[in-house]
């Protein structure tokens, strides 16, 4: 039946966080999409500020509130919506849901839940439940015992026999889970998990069994498809968000695929699910046996992947579905013309590869397990297993362009083979690389020998390029196989720039391939884009008229997150609005600026210097914008504008100046303006005497970073050695610069755009701790509340000083220290920073949406109010340590 009512409520995933991160952002947006389609009014509640979802311009209205019972059934109270949407927040909205529906909330004021129904979604999320649901229809899950106290845990685990998997109900991101080998660990475990879950699972472990997982969409009338299924390369064991995936699966025969994809339909009808489900499977590679591992009655983290796999946008589909309409009324948003009620088929292979920052958090353990620890994803697409993995592992920004390019040698590769860690591909690399047996590697991972023969491959070929002559044949072989051009040269001792000329001019190119959803049945009418040397034509034509192309900023890391993919979409949708073409590279998943219809133009593509100027060489352009995609983008400045592209904005000499930390400190000498005693690292020696002269502590400061990468803190001469190598690491060939670090200082910053060197608009924000807490890590005050009129005044006269030194047009963030009625510069970011999105939403004006004015000069000239508001917003940062 049709949703005939006017308004709906949508609960948000709020902070963003390990196992719960930026695909919700992007379902949410495109639920939103789906209601204003249909006129209805959409109600959101979400605290996340940095979130496309929370712009004005999405939900009709926006409660930036806390997700929990009491604050939702006031908004309820308030807003009288008709029905409410609880898939698209993953399990922050679904657990609160149904508390909303269990202390009957939703009944007292008459809010229908579309989509799925509350009873389903128990269903799903009981572990016993689901256990007993699946047995009445004669399928199989792996033997288990509920348990809600310790003693029922142990008893369980004495029945089922150890190792056991632990699995923990209503909860997201493997929480908890993990293989439990005797009592003493058990009885440790649970504790810990009944802490912040009802109920966990005692269950068969199933070592060594292949993963894979089904998407299935429904609608009210049972119709149902499978959108995409995936399979994992590392076996149970691992959860799927810290796996490399792959779609389609590989080494399922075609009879176990149909054997499981009808399945998935039946698990779906049996649950009644309307709008979209994910099903996980456990496969014994030795007899075929299987079992059904769980359900998601949600939009997933893998659903977005799927999403963006296949073309099909799963959560606009689902949102339509939940709204009464079914499969065959909706269009193929792809082709426009076919009906969505099909199941894509694909003509290239897709992988995703987990990101992970455990090297920032000093005493993380790097083993990895079925409890994520990954902060974001890359997805690549190729036409070949190696050409896609090793894209894929160049879109991670860890200092690895392929495989054999990977900075660190492993000291025990077959230990992190046998006990993973999130180096485990790389720790295989360097086992075959060195003569080790895929026999071998499948006995100590269990990973199936068809994906390990081909990393066999790729080391086989690393050595040819070591040892034959670089001839057309193997250079187009290397390039299909997924080489950089600068592994290839560290290989041949060649430099970057001269494999690519030598490969251009022997005609081995990349061609550009397009997304139809249909593997070419039918044309596509969207430019969803991917680029690959298995191919001999393109499938589009340039850009008729001069493009504009934006950098986004890759994976999420820590210090780098769902803040930039709210400045690319913002340029984006600017851009469009100022009748510009814009194209956009990105390698993200989660995010809403790879959604294709965010864009004129998608490549789901490497931020790497060889692919963008691939792709700029391409395409008619008339200029790249890098300042709105943080430091992955803005590190790509000079050699991009050394190739002779047109960057819009601030020029590139003046970025390095900003980025470049000795040219920044002898920048602020130079106009008189106080900062922190510094001077450039030259040897330990200097850094030693520099700091015995000012006084311990000190700040190591690499150039061009983000988040304060390998920025410390020295109490000592011991510490000064440590930190000094791993500054320089980060650093590569730009300067690292010692100063002296300020105890018991304020900090505060300002972001602004400007104009050709002069101030458009500035805000400043206030750190509630002192100086030395990362400004990411900090709780920001706007408009600041404790700043002294003169201190507020000296900072604004100082930006001015720095804005028309480095002639910046575009957006910059400036950062500085106040002490004892003394203003120091910190640094400045001639870029979007992470606080652009808060400071835009706190003061309603679009900071990124005049950037875009400013770098495109049609910006006209207005005033703003960014001091005297009579509200305060805070930003208050959100961790994930227990993970960790």
């Amino acid at each position: 039946m049709r949703f005939t009512g006017k308004k709906v409520l949508l609960l948000g995933s709020g902070g963003l966080r390990i196992g719960q991160a930026g695909e919700f952002d992007y379902s949410g947006s495109q639920a939103i999409k789906a209601l204003k389609e249909e006129g209805i009014i959409t109600v959101l509640v979400n605290p996340n500020i940095a979130t496309v979802q929370t712009d004005e311009n999405m939900a009709d209205i926006v409660y930036l509130q806390p997700l929990n019972v009491e604050t939702v059934a006031q908004i309820i109270a308030q807003e009288k919506p008709d029905a409410i949407l609880l898939g698209f927040g993953g399990q922050t909205a679904l657990n609160l849901g149904l508390q909303l529906e269990t202390l009957g909330v939703l009944k007292q004021h008459n809010v229908a839940v579309l989509g799925t129904s509350v009873a389903s979604i128990r269903c799903s999320e009981d572990r016993d439940l689901f256990k007993e649901r699946l047995e009445s229809i004669g399928i199989k899950s792996p033997k288990s015992i509920c348990a809600t106290s310790v003693e029922a845990a142990l008893a369980a685990a004495e029945v089922i026999g150890y190792p056991i998997m632990m699995r923990s109900g209503f909860s997201l991101g493997g929480l908890g889970s993990g293989k439990i080998e005797n009592a003493d660990i058990l009885r440790q475990r649970t504790q810990e998990c009944l802490a912040v879950t009802p109920q966990i699972l005692i269950e068969e472990y199933l070592l060594g069994w292949k993963e894979f997982e089904y998407e299935i969409i429904r609608d009210s009338a049972g119709n149902s498809l499978t959108i995409c299924n995936m399979e994992n390369l590392d076996p149970m064991g691992v959860h799927t968000g810290e796996s490399i995936v792959v779609a389609p699966a590989q080494t399922l025969t075609n009879e176990q695929h149909q054997l499981l994809r009808n399945m998935a339909l039946q698990v779906a009808e049996h649950f009644n699910i309307v709008g979209e489900c994910n099903i996980q499977y456990a496969i014994n590679p030795q007899n075929g046996d299987y079992r059904v591992i769980e359900m998601n009655a949600r939009l997933s983290r893998s659903s977005a992947l799927a999403s963006k796999a296949t073309g099909y946008p799963l959560a606009f589909i689902a949102a339509k579905l939940a709204l009464g309409y079914l499969l065959y009324e909706l269009k193929n948003s792809v082709t426009q013309k076919t009906c969505a009620f099909f199941e894509p088929a694909l003509d290239y292979i897709v992988v995703k590869i987990p990101r992970w920052d455990t090297h920032k958090l000093k005493a993380a353990d790097r083993t990895i397990g079925t409890e994520m620890k990954s902060v974001g994803e890359v997805m690549s697409i190729g036409r070949s297993f190696p050409e896609a993995l090793q894209k894929a592992i160049g879109m991670l920004n860890i200092g690895a362009s392929c495989l054999s390019d990977y900075p660190q040698p492993i000291p025990d590769p077959q230990k992190e083979m046998e006990f993973a860690t999130d180096r485990r591909i790389f720790a295989l690399y360097q086992f075959f690389k060195h003569g080790g047996a895929v026999e071998t590697a499948h006995t100590l991972t269990k990973i199936n020998t068809w994906f390990l023969q081909h990393i066999h491959a790729i080391a086989q070929l690393e050595k040819r390029l070591g040892q034959e002559k670089l001839t057309t044949e193997l250079l187009l072989t290397a390039k299909q196989t997924g080489f950089s051009d600068r592994a290839i040269g560290i290989l041949v001792k060649q430099a970057e720039h001269a494999i690519r000329t030598l490969r251009k001019n022997a005609g081995i190119v990349p061609y550009v391939k397009q997304i139809d959803t249909l593997a070419g049945e039918f044309e596509a009418l969207t430019n969803y884009l991917y680029l690959t040397y298995h191919a001999v034509t393109h499938d589009i034509e340039p850009a008729a008229k001069p493009a504009l192309l934006i950098l986004g900023s890759g994976p999420y890391s820590i210090g780098s997150s769902v803040e930039f993919d709210w400045c690319a979409v913002n340029t984006s949708r600017t851009l469009r609005k100022l009748g510009e073409i814009s194209i956009i590279i990105n390698s993200n998943p989660e995010t809403v600026s790879t959604d294709y219809d965010e864009s004129d133009r998608l490549y789901f593509e490497q931020l790497t210097f060889e692919r963008v100027q691939d792709i700029a060489e391409f395409e008619n352009l008339r200029g790249i914008i890098v300042s709105v995609g943080g430091q992955i983008a803005n590190n790509l400045v000079l050699p991009l504008s050394q190739a002779g592209n047109h960057l819009l904005g601030t020029a590139p000499a003046s970025i390095d100046m900003a980025e470049n930390r000795q040219k920044f400190s002898a920048l602020l000498n130079q106009l008189n303006i106080d900062q922190p005693a510094w001077e450039s690292v030259t040897s330990l020696a200097n850094a030693q005497a520099f700091a015995e002269k000012v006084g311990y502590p000190v700040l190591i400061r690499p150039s061009y970073i983000l988040s304060g990468a390998a920025m410390n803190v020295v109490h000592d001469e011991q510490m000064l050695e440590e930190y000094l190598q791993a500054a320089a690491l980060v650093s590569r060939e730009y300067p690292v610069v010692i100063s002296k670090f300020i105890q018991d200082a304020k900090e505060l910053e300002i972001d602004g755009v400007a104009k050709n060197g002069s101030v458009v608009i500035k805000v400043i924000s206030e750190h509630i701790e002192n100086a030395g807490i990362h400004s990411g890590d900090a709780t920001l005050v706007l408009p600041p509340q404790k700043l002294y009129l003169e201190t507020i005044r000296r900072t604004k006269k100082i930006t001015r000083q720095i804005v028309k030194a480095l002639n910046i047009t575009g957006p910059f963030n400036l950062q500085f220290i106040a002490k004892n009625n003394s203003i120091q510069v910190i640094e400045c970011n001639v870029r979007a920073s992470r606080s652009f999105p808060f400071v835009s939403k706190v003061i309603n004006h679009n900071l990124i949406a005049i950037a875009t004015e400013v770098m495109l000069d049609k910006y006209q000239s207005r005033t703003y109010e960014t001091l005297e508001l009579d509200y305060v917003g805070v930003k208050a940062p959100q961790f994930s340590y227990s993970r960790l």
